[in-house]
């Protein structure tokens, strides 16, 4: 019997586990396949983190423990996960783009000035998703956590207190069952619940540097995020981080088109990438070639609202759902591990979780 079973090791899947194994429970992880992988949203080399929160000022708490804890688990394993570099938001009043909320610009500067967020414009930096994932896992394994990879779940129940997970290699039982699926999280919700979350495709280009790269480079070239007045586009781009070879990445959302973990086109074509240059590069990035050097996919899955999900499952009373989501969850997932593993063994946590709760949509 586990105190804890994890199904879905990503980004906070893995932060679970880890937290809820250094606080000594008997702790299990269960993903379809072997983490860190491509098939959901946490890869792609690198993800933004910003302290003053555009998408609401009740996340700066989150993020700002979270940096706490890449630095512990960086003094844990000597990895390299978070790098501070400066940060660019750029929009203006006659803007057509919008970023996760309205008003996202002027929301993030209300988020920094009261909560002191030494800035500019602000303080942001760049993490590395894959690494993240690794580290924590291993941490999750070194305080005694069972990892069972590339092992689907079929179904799950509950009975007598005691969660039951079905996989195609085995069935476990627990007290307590967080789901950090992802995109595959609405497969264990009911009808009530699951068309809460839409998933859709987004697309990641890594373009050359027709220039030196060593301008940008951090802690020269910051992170930025472009709020375009003349497209309804927001385009956002990183440091490079691997020399002339790797160029920079650069990337858009959309969240108009959904799709299905079944229809999922996980390729980029040539036509895309030529089409993300011409469109969304060319006119505002004149320093940055044509060559595409690669291109990758992932799945977002959003809320009708933009904002996560953490709560009780709708009919599961020893399950949690957590869907820390909608485009903005990486820099959180740490401290929302944390938060998982502490209402998982403790009931309560120490962060405030009240706002991601299910009952702000009315019919669940």
């Amino acid at each position: 019997m586990y105190d804890l079973i994890v199904v879905g090791l990503g980004a906070v899947g893995a932060a679970t586990a880890y937290q809820a194994a250094k606080r000594g429970a008997k702790v299990l992880g269960i993903d379809q396949y072997s983490p860190p992988h491509a098939m959901g949203s946490s890869h792609g080399d690198t993800r933004i983190t910003r302290v003053a929160i555009g998408e609401g000022e009740h996340y700066v708490p989150l993020v700002r423990r979270s940096h706490q804890i890449w630095r512990d688990i960086e003094a844990a394993t000597g990895e390299e996960l978070l790098v501070v570099t400066g940060g660019l938001i750029i929009s203006g009043p006659a803007r057509l783009a919008t970023t996760h909320v309205p008003d996202f610009f002027d929301r993030t500067l209300a988020a920094a000035r009261r909560f002191s967020v030494e800035h500019e414009m602000l303080g942001a930096a760049d993490l590395r998703p894959e690494a993240c994932v690794a580290a924590q896992l291993a941490l999750a394994a070194r305080h005694g956590a069972s990892l069972a990879c590339n092992e689907r779940v079929l179904d799950l129940a509950e009975e007598g207190g005691v969660v039951r997970v079905r996989t195609a290699a085995s069935e476990y039982r627990g007290r307590e069952l967080v789901i950090a699926a992802g995109a595959w999280l609405p497969e264990f919700l009911g009808p009530e619940a699951a068309p809460l979350f839409t998933v859709t495709r987004q697309v990641l280009y890594w373009f050359e540097v027709e220039a030196p790269i060593e301008e940008y480079e951090a802690p020269a070239f910051p992170i930025w995020i472009w709020e375009l007045q003349d497209r309804r586009h927001v385009i956002y781009g990183f440091p490079a981080i691997d020399g002339a070879g790797g160029g920079v990445k650069i990337a858009t959302e959309q969240y108009e088109r959904a799709t299905t973990l079944a229809s999922v086109d996980r390729e980029v074509g040539d036509a895309e990438k030529r089409a993300m240059y011409q469109e969304l590069v060319l006119p505002y990035l004149p320093w940055v070639g044509p060559r595409c050097i690669k291109a990758e996919s992932c799945l977002y899955t959003a809320t009708p609202d933009f904002q996560f999900v953490i709560d009780h499952h709708p009919r599961l009373a020893h399950v949690t759902i957590a869907s820390p989501c909608s485009g903005h969850g990486f820099k959180h997932s740490a401290a929302v591990g944390e938060a998982l593993a502490e209402l998982a063994l403790e009931g309560e946590s120490g962060l405030d979780l009240a706002p991601f709760g299910l009952a702000r949509f009315r019919n669940v």
